[in-house]
């Protein structure tokens, strides 16, 4: 098996749901639970989402300038493929925390600003979704783990 590993270049969190999320450079995330202090989190399948530099770099490419945290996702990361992740793979973030991945990608009922500015949005089909297994302080920086 290959070690993959990546970083976390945000972490992002706001106060109420439908608002950007901004960088708070490091947090802690609680078990069965996401992101303390996040509007998001709650013990469903989406404790906590991610969004890959890459992706993000592909609204850049359209003529928006977009920063860490206005997909609303929780985690900025950069090196790791997220879409290509099957559900259950489960990723290390630093020394304690560990994710599981739960969904791929979610439907947008209503469109974005993002989208109309530029006719697109990466998050519903680039973005990911884990539920927290075990909780810790995670920071920017942060290497990101998992064996393929």
């Amino acid at each position: 098996m290959k070690k993959v590993y990546g970083k976390v270049l945000a972490v992002n969190i706001s106060q109420a749901k439908g608002e950007k999320k901004h960088n708070i450079g490091c947090g802690l995330l609680v078990a069965n639970h996401g992101l303390k202090d996040d509007a998001h989190v709650g013990s469903w399948i989406r404790q906590i989402s991610l969004l890959a530099k890459e992706s993000i770099e592909k609204i850049r490419e359209k003529g928006l300038d977009v920063q860490y945290g206005d997909f609303a996702e929780n985690l900025t990361t950069e090196g790791i493929d997220l879409p290509s992740l099957p559900i259950g793979t489960r990723l290390r973030v630093g020394s304690e925390v560990l994710l599981e991945v739960t969904q791929i990608g979610k439907v947008c009922h209503e469109r974005c600003n993002i989208f109309y500015t530029v006719g697109d949005c990466v998050m519903p089909r680039e973005g990911i979704f884990a539920k927290v297994l075990v909780g810790g302080e995670i920071q920017v920086g942060d290497r990101i783990a998992f064996t393929k």
